[in-house]
């Protein structure tokens, strides 16, 4: 019997030769969906462009905290109007000197940004750097989507199976711990478990934990992904580059597309 699995790429918004190679996948039915940056002045032409595969593809949010300009400008957030790096996120906000009512003000732009550019919620909500997880981020959403009957799904954290576990999965899935039960409590679709973290500075690991994943994952399972063309504008906003091409090139390829027929599996297309 074949088995779908979820194949989700990030960052979509982010620079415009990410979102050109991550449409480019769309068409030819390699990824699920994507998750969109809405904060950059070029979403609203990007959100133009994939437009009309919403139904065929599934369009999620991908919330950002870290790294990137702020939607809302100067806060107690984004002292000088940019999100902190994600190392220095956290801490600020247990600690009180970060206020709440600015995060939740800027995820709030965000999403009003996405659902202003495309006419409709996202299918999903996962988080650049995982963020979502953050316990204020967990809050936000069951607020926002508090009177939603169809509320978007989430994306869930990383199983810990077997032997030995990565550090940088059990750091994950550390922040992660929780979430996924206690969202589906207040009523949200938990997708995973989810796959395909990675140390993006060894490009050549991708090809390998992309074909153990599609053995290995259960129906509807979730792999991430960042494909993409490299930009000037990708160059100023983001050091993941050059693994990005890879990605896009192994998932555009042949030999993927004889891997999965290979292994009785299929790329689950459009929903949540």
């Amino acid at each position: 019997m074949t088995r779908r699995i979820r194949l989700i790429a990030d960052d979509y918004g982010l620079a415009p030769g990410v979102s050109a190679g991550i449409l480019d996948l769309l068409e030819r039915g390699r990824l699920t969906g994507t998750s969109c940056m809405t904060g950059f002045p070029e979403w609203p032409e990007e959100a133009a462009r994939l437009a009309p595969l919403i139904g065929r593809v599934a369009v999620g949010l991908h919330l950002t905290l870290t790294d990137q300009q702020a939607v809302t400008g100067r806060s107690s957030l984004a002292p000088e109007g940019r999100l902190p790096m994600l190392r220095t996120l956290a801490l600020p906000i247990l600690r009180e000197r970060v206020d709440e009512r600015d995060v939740r003000a800027e995820l709030d732009a965000q999403y009003r940004r996405f659902v202003e550019a495309l006419g409709r919620p996202p299918a999903f909500v996962d988080g650049h750097q995982h963020v979502h997880f953050l316990p204020v981020v967990r809050q936000w959403l069951r607020t926002r989507f508090a009177e939603v009957a169809d509320r978007p799904a989430l994306r869930g954290g990383p199983a810990l199976s077997g032997a030995a576990v990565a550090p940088k999965v059990a750091a994950i899935a550390a922040v992660a711990a929780g979430f996924d039960r206690s969202m589906q409590r207040a009523g949200f679709s938990v997708l995973r478990p989810l796959g395909g973290i990675y140390d993006w500075r060894h490009p050549e690991r991708f090809a390998p934990l992309l074909k153990a994943a599609v053995e290995d994952l259960p129906e509807g399972g979730l792999f991430m992904c960042h494909p993409g063309h490299v930009d000037t504008t990708l160059g100023a906003r983001d050091p993941m580059r050059t693994v990005r091409e890879v990605e896009f090139a192994f998932l555009a390829s042949d030999e993927f597309g004889a891997f999965l027929k290979g292994a009785d599996v299929e790329i689950r297309i459009g929903g949540k």
